[in-house]
């Protein structure tokens, strides 16, 4: 599905099951190629045609907050579980920041998520999501990715920098967020890369 996907060997090899995951996650699996990977999943089941038959689908995520924060997401009227998939570039924290925020316009940086379905997100979850925080290991005072916005190419280089250099890239993502915010959106890469890294402390 739109690159979100892998398959998984089970029960010592003898079963193989494609498994989506979300696009967040999918960044992070890349590199990953050959080594064992525990998800934890959610199963359902998709129509086909006019519903008359139903094919099971695996879902994957890394812990079974993120899996509850999937099941709330996709309540939302207008987002099925593909393009909820498909939506989720960022990590659930951020996500739901926005929603708390009731910011409908950070809500429309991810793909897939228009004005009309912002608003409706919005409407919909505000009040229902903060209780999953703790689920996603977030504690007061933590470091937070302050919104769900597009980034600069020399951001993205930057990423994909601390990444070569062993960072999973949600962490990266969050590292290179904070340095924007300390030396400016229009930062170089290298400036970005330096702050990161404890430069100008």
């Amino acid at each position: 599905m739109v690159g979100n996907t892998a398959t998984l060997a089970m029960g010592g090899g003898d079963v193989a099951r494609e498994v989506m995951v979300p696009a967040y996650l999918a960044a992070t699996l890349g590199g990953q190629v050959g080594q064992v990977v525990t998800l934890v999943t959610m199963e359902y089941l998709e129509g086909q045609g006019q519903g008359t038959s139903f094919v099971p689908r695996l879902v994957g995520f890394r812990s079974a907050g993120e899996r509850r924060f999937f099941e709330v997401f996709t309540t939302v009227k207008g987002l099925g579980t593909k393009r909820a998939l498909r939506a989720l570039e960022s990590e659930p924290v951020a996500v739901i920041e926005a929603i708390m925020r009731k910011d409908g316009k950070a809500l429309q940086e991810l793909p897939e998520i228009g004005k009309r379905l912002s608003e409706t997100i919005v409407a919909e979850l505000s009040g229902k999501v903060e209780a999953l925080l703790a689920d996603l290991g977030w504690t007061p005072g933590a470091v937070e990715v302050k919104a769900v916005r597009a980034v600069t190419s020399a951001q993205e280089e930057a990423v994909l920098a601390l990444m070569a250099l062993g960072q999973a890239r949600g962490e990266a993502e969050r590292q290179i967020a904070a340095a924007a915010g300390r030396v400016g959106e229009d930062a170089d890469t290298a400036t970005l890369v330096a702050m990161a890294f404890g430069g100008g402390r």
